[in-house]
């Protein structure tokens, strides 16, 4: 939400199809040699960056199907098609908006990304600034079934808020499509609370906010829930989403580095499991970000990661 006046673990049921219908190395050329501990080694064509959306299931938000700040050409009618509007924004370094709370994308390399270097393992770009931060939640996967398809266990990756008491793991948000052209769209939470995604007809004219390949009259996204830091300048009316420490994409933390800090690294040690124990994994194959903010900004509309690249370092 912040090009505004800039021209600026879990998967849901839904996206089920999207994951089988997906394809593996072996679709798209000769396999990467793989060692006995299923590491796919790089080979001299291998890219640094993330070559494959896997899943796009963004929550409502103000950059959903937008065909003009959002960059959606109108199209994107079936989980696949969102995915590979998705794919060809971030080769491009183009923002992909995660909308509200739990909006997620799945992304894989054409090789394993190795842990443990003395710096960082792979990196994030968002276009967070000083004034406007919005966390999303990493989470890596290792292909333990060696399919070639993000169907194994995820690890979140610890930040500066894991373990805190404001902090919600396994947050669930049900968001229902709304009734009729430019209305909010309605949510509940697994914690008893309720709201809405505010439409902001000043700045965005597509018919809704819910995204367009999601025919079903509701849908649910999980994760892990930080507490937001929007505040409003009672003076001014400014809003200003202030960053968290680290550990975050599209946030300006300690980690974060670039000529205008708008890459995040993070290490695959960080990982942990549902209970917040350390989880050593030798590498990776897949990376999911997951906004972890449930907050609305005024005018400003909602609290919603965007990401424009991931890449191996």
């Amino acid at each position: 939400m912040k090009f505004i006046f800039k021209i600026s673990n879990i998967l849901p049921l839904l996206t089920l199809s999207v994951l089988a219908s997906c394809s593996t190395d072996s679709d798209d050329g000769p396999q990467n040699p793989v060692d006995s501990d299923g590491f796919r080694k790089p080979t001299s064509s291998s890219s640094a960056y993330a070559n494959k959306v896997y899943d796009y299931t963004p929550a409502p938000g103000q950059f959903i199907n937008d065909t003009r700040t959002g960059g959606f050409t109108g199209k994107e009618t079936t989980p696949e098609l969102a995915a590979t509007w998705a794919e060809k924004r971030l080769a491009e370094e183009k923002f992909v908006s995660l909308g509200a709370f739990g909006g997620y994308i799945v992304v894989g390399f054409d090789h394993s990304i190795s842990a443990g270097y003395d710096g960082y393992d792979f990196a994030i770009k968002g276009n967070a600034t000083d004034t406007s931060n919005e966390p999303g939640i990493v989470w890596v996967m290792r292909d333990e079934n060696r399919n070639g398809l993000p169907d194994d266990t995820w690890y979140q990756l610890r930040g500066s808020e894991t373990g805190k008491p404001e902090t919600m793991e396994r947050y669930t948000v049900t968001y229902s499509k709304p009734d009729g052209i430019g209305k909010p769209v309605k949510w509940t939470a697994s914690d008893g609370t309720s709201g809405e995604v505010d439409y902001i007809k000043s700045q965005h004219k597509q018919d809704s906010y819910y995204p367009a390949w999601i025919t079903a009259g509701s849908y649910t996204l999980s994760g892990t829930k930080l507490k937001a830091r929007n505040i409003q300048d009672s003076q001014s009316g400014n809003w200003d989403n202030k960053p968290y420490d680290y550990g975050y994409a599209d946030n300006r933390g300690s980690d974060s580095y670039g000529d205008a800090k708008e890459w995040v690294g993070f290490k695959i040690s960080d990982a942990i499991d549902n209970s917040g124990n350390s989880i050593k994994l030798p590498f990776i194959d897949f990376v999911k970000v997951q906004q972890g903010v449930m907050a609305q900004s005024g005018w400003l509309g909602e609290n919603s990661c965007e990401i424009l690249s991931i890449k191996e370092l």
